[in-house]
């Protein structure tokens, strides 16, 4: 009789990734680092007049010599997901009780699926990722920042004082950003920790996020954008 050999279990991707947890409004990272991420605003600079796109090339030229630390600026695109839409439609075309309007209703929705799928649709957000990284950290050497990523079992914990200490000097960095920002015209909120989540799970996960949908994790602050 052949021994049965226990199947060998494949890594989760989780393990490899930079992300040690989320809370609080802020990412913690594996190395001890925070990041925030701003959802922001676009601007259609096509548009302006000449004195408002060199007001705008000005104010961001007057942002970028300011900041003396490092900031991300993220893009990302999406396939349009109406889901949630026309589930709704579906909905309302169910409990419609004139024959005319149910039927256009049907129609109605027909049309959207068949628009999206045809025309492939993307949405695009913006965002700006905003990292706190501790004097004690900028000392290591890059040999010792490789090791902490290519070691995903080394994780640096931070306690409850310690992690307060650098939320705090983060948030005062995204509050210089939110106003060299503002100074654009530019609108940004931060993402609080249910749609940080979100996001992460979207980013890592593109494909299987469409059909398996998180827990209720609440909504983007600036969904409008």
């Amino acid at each position: 009789m052949k021994k049965r050999h226990a199947t060998k279990q494949t890594p989760s991707t989780q393990k490899y990734l930079n992300i040690a947890e989320i809370r609080d409004d802020s990412v913690v990272m594996k190395d001890g680092t925070l990041r925030a991420v701003l959802l922001v605003s676009s601007i259609n600079f096509a548009l302006k007049s000449e004195d408002e796109q060199n007001a705008i090339v000005a104010g961001y030229v007057t942002f970028l010599n300011l900041l003396d630390f490092p900031v991300q600026i993220v893009i990302q695109s999406r396939q349009l997901d109406l889901d949630e839409y026309l589930a709704m439609i579906k909905e309302a075309e169910e409990k419609q009780t004139n024959e005319l309007l149910k039927i256009q209703t049907a129609e109605y929705k027909q049309y959207i699926t068949e628009l999206v799928e045809m025309g492939d649709i993307m949405t695009k957000r913006f965002f700006v990722v905003v990292p706190y990284d501790p004097v004690a950290n900028k000392k290591r050497s890059f040999t010792q920042r490789t090791g902490d990523i290519m070691s995903p079992t080394k994780v640096i914990k931070l306690n409850q004082k310690e992690f307060f200490k650098r939320q705090k000097e983060l948030f005062a960095l995204v509050d210089r950003v939110l106003s060299g920002l503002a100074s654009m015209g530019i609108r940004a909120s931060i993402l609080e920790t249910q749609a940080l989540i979100e996001l992460y799970y979207t980013t890592y996960n593109p494909t299987v996020s469409r059909s398996e949908k998180l827990t209720e994790v609440g909504k983007l602050q600036m969904e409008d954008f």
